[in-house]
């Protein structure tokens, strides 16, 4: 399997190879937010990557919003999109991150993992959370192979990894992915024990 560490990440970004990247915040996350109406809840975007549901969140006026990638170009491409102060984004590996969140959402950064770090991700998003903190977004339903990224997996095993340390609101068929993803996307919303 290939290390996907963070010049594997730099490189794809840099040589512009980034398939999953639909160019706008994907209509699940978007609907989601606009449900939102406390403006001052912090936020967190990890593996965040050219950060769309970033820029949807400061143009809905959430202030306490971060991003966080292990590669530095797609950060700089959203400083480049908005005018913010650099703290509100956090060039660092996701492991190693300390800080308090009450929302953080995922969107592709669990599939682009490698899968042998899935109970570490479940333990870290536990700690980065604040006292009934949520994590929402999306995660991939289909079959967890060696290729990748993107890996799958299925919403037994999701329901497995997270059942611990998590109330599982929601983790159902997302009716509205975008076409490319139809029928392989699960729409969840854990909140932390």
């Amino acid at each position: 399997m290939t290390l996907l560490n963070k010049s594997y990440w730099e490189n794809r970004y840099t040589e512009n190879e980034t398939g999953w990247d639909i160019g706008v915040v994907s209509t699940p996350l978007q609907t989601y937010i606009d449900q939102l109406t406390n403006k001052n809840i912090s936020i967190l975007i990890p593996g965040a990557g050219n950060g769309y549901e970033f820029d949807y969140l400061l143009n809905k006026g959430f202030k306490d919003t971060y991003v966080m990638d292990i590669a530095q170009k797609p950060l700089d491409t959203i400083l480049e999109r908005n005018e913010i102060e650099k703290r509100h984004l956090i060039h660092q590996d996701f492991f190693e991150h300390n800080g308090q969140y009450d929302l953080i959402i995922e969107q592709t950064f669990f599939c682009a993992l490698d899968p042998t770090l899935r109970r570490n991700y479940v333990t870290k998003m536990l700690e980065l959370l604040k006292p009934n903190g949520k994590i929402i977004g999306l995660l991939f339903n289909f079959e967890l192979t060696l290729e990748g990224p993107p890996f799958g997996g299925s919403k037994e095993e999701y329901i497995d990894l997270f059942n611990d340390y998590f109330t599982i609101k929601i983790l159902e068929n997302c009716y509205n992915s975008i076409k490319p993803r139809s029928n392989r996307e699960l729409f969840f919303i854990f909140e932390k024990k």
